[in-house]
């Protein structure tokens, strides 16, 4: 998980490029969700009272329902102070003292003399329950309710929505193109948009439900050949490793022998490339670094030769891997893929199944020139499983997607850095996350 951890991180030029052509894509015809507003919440049982914004200062006092038409028949003995036509905010009456009230009037309205106290005492109920009321512990609910709307507390933010695209032919074909851009191929990505399309024309598709989905079907054109480098009974197992110029066979060898070694395998290298002394000393390096010894030959001379005692070597010594490296040789030219051709028969004379594995090592970097490679390596010394070096500085990593779903040969690893443990056995869907920038 850390290796793919890294590959992802190095992956930035692919996936971030994936990234902004398919926002750009779903933002061009899409638009953003709108989401239904949420009513505040109302307790059980109890109908939703209705609040002012302000409350008011006074409570009115509704008139006396029934005036008598007569005046009551007996009078007090003390007669009522005047009032004044305009009265106080607050004055306190006093009501008769003795004489009792008439039948009439037993239950009457409220007096409208004591209406402004009545007044006073609701408002002061009114303050005392907005105090109580702010003093409560605020709830965590994300609309604004009631207590929201007394103390004044605005909602919690909304997420901005989502932009979806209706996913349709134009919208496959800009897909298509994004593909193609990252260096899939023609067929490939006509093939994963295809399966993408089963079951989804129509649908309303988000930039992350698309990227997942692309991802799944990247994950499963690859999942056939994410096979590790087999290991045999029959020792040595000779392991033939070719490429281009600069592809990375030399320090992907070391990489191999080292983690064998670590796996307790005892293991031999053959330095093939007699061509580049660079090449032999940095085998050297690894072979010292591993506890593997290097197997060399003077500069200039034969490495069919090499190879052929390199097997000697490892029978008697009891090996179980020899790794034989070999120069560098573009897939153009006819006379260095002949001698290519010549290390394997010569091989073979020791053992007519050898070479048990014949890796192709491909540098990412040349992107659709890798197609090209394969079918010239593959039929000059049969080609078995590939390599892919050197993803951490290229954005066209789809070219192998693009190698599994044209040749479908086993993938056993690929390589993100120069460190040993920049080598790792293929995994198809942490490779196609890291590719298309999905984070699950």
């Amino acid at each position: 998980m850390a290796f793919f951890k890294k590959l992802k991180d190095r992956l930035l030029r692919s996936s971030s490029k994936i990234d902004e052509g398919l926002e750009a894509i779903v933002s061009e015809g899409g638009a953003a969700n709108e989401q239904p507003r949420e009513l505040p919440r109302e307790l059980p049982g109890e109908a939703p009272v209705e609040v002012p914004d302000e409350l008011p200062s006074e409570v009115p006092v509704e008139a006396p329902s029934e005036v008598p038409d007569e005046a009551p028949a007996e009078v007090p003995r003390e007669v009522p102070r005047e009032v004044p036509d305009e009265l106080p905010s607050e004055v306190p009456v006093e009501p008769p003292s003795e004489a009792p009230a008439p039948q009439s009037l037993q239950n009457p309205a409220p007096n409208p003399l004591a209406a402004p106290q009545a007044a006073s005492e609701k408002s002061l109920r009114s303050s005392e329950v907005v105090r109580s009321a702010a003093a409560e512990p605020e709830p965590p609910a994300p609309k604004r309710g009631l207590l929201d709307r007394l103390i004044g507390r605005s909602a919690a933010p909304v997420a901005p929505a989502e932009i979806r695209r209706v996913l349709d032919d134009a919208m496959l074909e800009q897909l298509e193109e994004l593909l193609i851009a990252s260096d899939m191929g023609v067929d490939t990505a006509l093939r994963v948009t295809a399966n993408m399309a089963e079951g989804r024309l129509g649908r309303k598709m988000s930039v992350t439900e698309i990227k997942m989905v692309l991802s799944d079907e990247i994950a499963r054109i690859m999942d056939p050949v994410a096979k590790p480098l087999p290991l045999y009974g029959k020792t040595p197992q000779v392991v033939l490793v070719v490429g281009v110029n600069g592809s990375g066979k030399t320090t992907t060898i070391g990489k191999l022998a080292s983690q064998f070694r670590a796996a307790g395998k005892s293991v031999v290298i053959a330095a093939g490339d007699t061509f580049r002394a660079a090449a032999v000393e940095q085998l050297q390096v690894w072979g010292e670094r591993a506890g593997v010894p290097v197997l060399t030959a003077p500069q200039g001379s034969d490495p069919a030769s090499l190879a052929y005692d390199a097997m000697g070597r490892a029978q008697a010594d009891g090996a179980d891997l020899l790794l034989i490296d070999t120069a560098g040789r573009l897939q153009n030219r006819g006379d260095l893929m002949e001698e290519l051709a010549k290390i394997v028969r010569v091989i073979r004379k020791k053992d007519p199944e050898a070479p048990h594995n014949t890796l192709l090592v491909l540098d990412a970097t040349t992107g659709q020139n890798a197609i090209t490679q394969v079918k010239v390596f593959q039929e000059i010394s049969d080609v078995s499983g590939l390599v892919m070096t050197k993803l951490d500085g290229t954005a066209k990593g789809g070219v192998l997607v693009s190698l599994a779903d044209k040749f479908g040969l086993p993938i056993h690893a690929i390589g993100v850095g120069e460190q040993i443990d920049d080598l790792q056995p293929f995994d198809p869907q942490e490779f196609a996350d890291a590719l298309i920038g999905v984070d699950r």
